[in-house]
């Protein structure tokens, strides 16, 4: 058994390791290319809140999918959860394919479907970065990080050209075939992970060193770095066990670190409430809207978000350690808040403005968001909080970053059938400029700083907040 599990690479490890990227992007896509064909085949165009609701119910089911596959992980381990989340994905996958017709009540069976579906979703965004950061050397997490990020866009841009090869199909089976497919990625990385080994860091907690040795022998290439890099483990493990003992979900507002978590929970919401989702799940019909084009007509519009987004998210791995965190983020927001604004403000002095001027500027906002907001909030989360708070701060943050990404999905179209779709995107680009403000005012630069100086920054701010710099 033991030379049958030397053969798998490194390489293997972090491919299939990451993989759940794919899933997790591949049903942010999916949807924006089935959508159309499910409201003309259930006659849904003037029902926005039931529309809001089947799109953003995996949303609204990745709350809390995230928050119990973190539990559960650290009882039964990181690898067993991502093929339950696997498994979970395949299901439910399968089933929003088949969903019946029945009317309306075929919309509420979706959205139950899409909730039970998001569980394995949220469970795959949370326990994919786990599972790398604790597989990564230390030299190396930057940019796997990265490779998760390439991953998650990745999956959207697959979405979105099987939605465009399936556009021709009739209707009724295009979106069931789009929604089903989903099934075979989620089939090839429950395929991946059978292979995969546990984390060594899991395996020590359960006290099998033994085991957590010979996986770090596929993965580490010098003796002398995996008897370091255990040792490592042993000190960090028994300082958390420590750190968990002593403190609350009271100790997150405690003045010594509610600094650092209004920042780092501030910028995961900000990232999904400046509107980037909108565009994502709704596209198509933005365009339809804009154009008076069908939807359905449109679908080459995502792909060239999906291009974007790919290439952002190898420009952000060339790029991540040359500048600071607070710079891109700003420059990030505000490029991207004018890519919203503009198109109202032009509209307004030029009523006949070209339709696809919008889009245009859409698609400059993807570009920006791509290499800065995306990528670095959670580079940011996963720097920013002490050791003392970290897992309860972390999933505060990421709790705070999906209840966003549901509430986006579900009111676009409700905002979008009651007022102008300018007017709509000008709100969110007000949203992005005080993401900038939020950043330049409430967030530490972390980048190039260790985790100790980074919660002395949070300390002293603390103090200084509370009118005592001296205690």
């Amino acid at each position: 058994m033991a030379k049958a599990e030397k053969k798998i690479s490194s390489a293997f490890i972090y491919f299939f390791g990451s993989f759940g990227g794919i899933l997790f992007g591949y049903d942010i896509g999916v949807m924006t290319g089935a959508l159309p064909f499910l409201q003309a085949d259930w006659h849904l165009e003037n029902a926005a809140s039931l529309v809001g609701w089947i799109t953003s119910a995996v949303m609204f089911g990745a709350i809390f999918g995230g928050a119990l596959a973190g539990q559960l992980s650290d009882k039964f381990g990181r690898r067993k959860m991502i093929l339950m989340s696997a498994i979970v994905f395949m299901v439910f996958s399968v089933l929003s394919g088949v969903s019946p017709d029945m009317g309306e009540t075929s919309a509420y069976y979706l959205i139950i479907v899409r909730m039970l579906l998001g569980l394995a979703v949220g469970a795959a965004s949370a326990l994919v970065p786990a599972y790398m950061s604790e597989m990564a050397p230390a030299s190396a997490r930057g940019r796997l990080s990265g490779l998760n990020q390439t991953m998650i866009v990745s999956g959207m841009l697959l979405s979105y050209v099987v939605d465009f090869l399936l556009k021709d199909l009739p209707g009724e089976w295009a979106w069931r075939l789009m929604l089903g497919l989903a099934a075979v990625p989620a089939l090839i990385l429950f395929l991946g992970v059978l292979r995969l080994p546990e984390s060594p860091r899991f395996l020590l907690r359960k006290g099998d060193e033994e085991q957590a040795r010979r996986v770090l022998t596929y993965i580490r290439k010098n003796p002398a770095e995996i008897d370091q890099e255990l040792a490592s483990i042993k000190e960090t493990a028994k300082e958390e066990r420590q750190v968990n003992s002593k403190t609350s979900w009271s100790t997150l507002f405690s003045s010594k670190y509610r600094y650092l978590v209004i920042a780092g929970v501030g910028v995961a919401a900000f990232q999904q409430f400046q509107g980037a989702n909108a565009i994502f799940y709704y596209i198509p019909l933005i365009v339809q809207k804009a154009t008076g084009q069908a939807a359905s007509s449109n679908l080459m519009w995502p792909i060239v978000q999906g291009v974007i987004l790919v290439i952002g998210s190898l420009v952000y791995m060339w790029i991540a350690d040359k500048f600071n965190r607070r710079t891109l983020l700003m420059v990030g927001g505000a490029v991207m808040g004018l890519s919203f604004i503009l198109p109202a403000i032009i509209n307004w002095m030029m009523p006949n403005m070209n339709p696809m001027t919008i889009v245009v500027f859409l698609c400059i906002y993807v570009a920006f968001y791509s290499f800065t907001w995306a990528p670095l909030t959670w580079v940011l989360v996963g720097e920013i909080f002490p050791l003392a708070i970290r897992g309860r701060a972390s999933g505060l943050a990421s709790s705070f970053n999906w209840i966003g990404s549901w509430l986006v999905g579900l009111i676009f179209p409700i905002m979008t059938a009651s007022m102008p779709q300018e007017a709509v995107f000008a709100i969110f680009g007000v949203i992005c400029i005080l993401g900038v403000i939020f950043v330049k005012t409430c967030v530490p630069e972390t980048r190039g700083h260790t985790l100790e100086e980074i919660e002395e920054q949070g300390t002293n701010r603390g103090r200084v907040k509370a009118g005592n710099p001296e205690n």
